[in-house]
């Protein structure tokens, strides 16, 4: 794999500690806000809203723009909102960083997704794909974990410093390590944007970008709210929501990984493997949360099998939308987010029921099993081509 790949890795690291660190911080910014831990959730979905609706936006915005100085531009307004949403004292004001933050990672994303594609060869997309999302993987291994240990420490202001310090080095590399101009190898004289966005007419993409978007609402649902399952359900201390988390990415780097070498040539078998499982495994969750040997490892199989599915489906939209070079990246990352944006949302809406704490996890499993029933007849759409 190309070295300007990794580059762009080390700046999805980054975005994606800031995107998944507040499952660790949440109770902390709803005690100091003085407003419930499901309020303090809609942080999580307005990043998520930013994302799903700055990704085409910025995308049709950017696509003749220079693609270096484009990544530099985003992961320096990406830091700026950081540094605000450190300082704020107003519950609106941290809300509005968020969103910008998100439109900022929203065209970084997209961008960086297109760009992977361009960087290897046409059969070659997984794997790129894997490369780019090991930054996010690697983030909820260590990035995630680090941030709430620091925020226990520090308080959960100190971790949006660290986000916002942690882009310097990331735009550097860019700075440093992507070619001016476009990727090379990338087509010039493209389709237009008309034709780029027609390609959202065509059946087989919708398919896949709503079945990532279902398993993503499901990982985002459990993965937003598991500091209340760890601390009240198993009766763990704070300490332990870190090491959940890490657990929790150990598992997705492990999904990610092992889906890169399958994506490309088989999809369906990654699907039809790890669908029924991943059913199987957030209602376990659920009813085995009480025991900490059990927690800790179904949060590891679940990270693995979420990002595994998540990963082929959003390789899986980049095959689709083939006749939209440089917009195919956007629609990758606007499927993510709208998951990323509806699973908080539904999750949150669970924990005044009578499953409480265990609400998300049950709601999870109810999504997967929406996602495979929609699977399971169109099958053929998400074998390869």
């Amino acid at each position: 794999m190309p070295l300007p790949l990794y580059l762009l890795a080390l700046a999805v690291f980054a975005m994606g500690t800031s995107e998944f660190m507040l499952a660790g911080l949440l109770p902390d910014i709803a005690s100091d806000f003085d407003v419930t831990v499901g309020t303090a959730g809609v942080l999580t979905s307005g990043f998520a809203i930013g994302m799903m609706i700055g990704a085409p936006l910025v995308a049709a915005l950017a696509r003749n723009w220079p693609r270096r100085s484009s990544l530099l531009g985003f992961v320096l307004v990406f830091a700026a909102a950081h540094a605000v949403g450190a300082v704020t004292a107003s519950f609106p004001v941290l809300l509005v960083t968020r969103v910008v933050a998100a439109l900022a990672n929203a065209g970084f994303l997209a961008v960086a997704l297109t760009a992977a594609a361009t960087l290897v060869s046409p059969d070659k997309k997984g794997r790129a794909l894997a490369v780019l999302l090991s930054g996010t993987t690697v983030a909820t291994i260590a990035g995630v974990p680090g941030g709430s240990v620091l925020g226990t420490v520090l308080g959960w202001r100190a971790t949006f410093w660290a986000v916002a310090a942690l882009c310097l080095p990331a735009a550097l590399g860019i700075l440093k390590g992507v070619p001016a101009g476009r990727v090379q190898g990338e087509a010039t004289g493209g389709p237009a944007l008309r034709a780029e966005l027609a390609q959202l007419t065509r059946p087989r993409l919708i398919v896949v970008m709503l079945l990532g978007a279902l398993v993503n609402a499901a990982t985002f649902g459990s993965f937003t709210f598991l500091a209340p399952v760890v601390t009240g359900t198993a009766g763990l201390g704070e300490l332990w929501i870190s090491v959940v988390l890490v657990l929790f990415g150990a598992g997705s780097f492990v999904g990610v990984t092992l889906a890169g070498r399958l994506s490309d040539q088989r999809p369906a078998l990654v699907i039809a493997v790890g669908g029924p499982l991943l059913l199987i495994g957030w209602p376990a969750l659920a009813v085995l949360a009480d025991k900490p040997v059990a927690l800790c490892a179904l949060v590891f199989v679940q990270g693995a099998l979420s990002f595994a599915l998540g990963s082929t489906l959003i390789t899986r939209v980049l095959y689709e939308a083939a006749g939209a070079p440089t917009m195919a990246g956007s629609y990758a990352t606007a499927a993510l987010n709208v998951g990323a944006a509806v699973g908080p949302l539904v999750a949150a809406t669970t924990l005044s029921t009578r499953a409480q704490d265990l609400g998300p996890l049950w709601a999870s499993g109810l999504v997967i099993a929406v996602a495979l029933l929609i699977a399971f007849p169109l099958r053929t759409v998400v074998r390869a081509a």
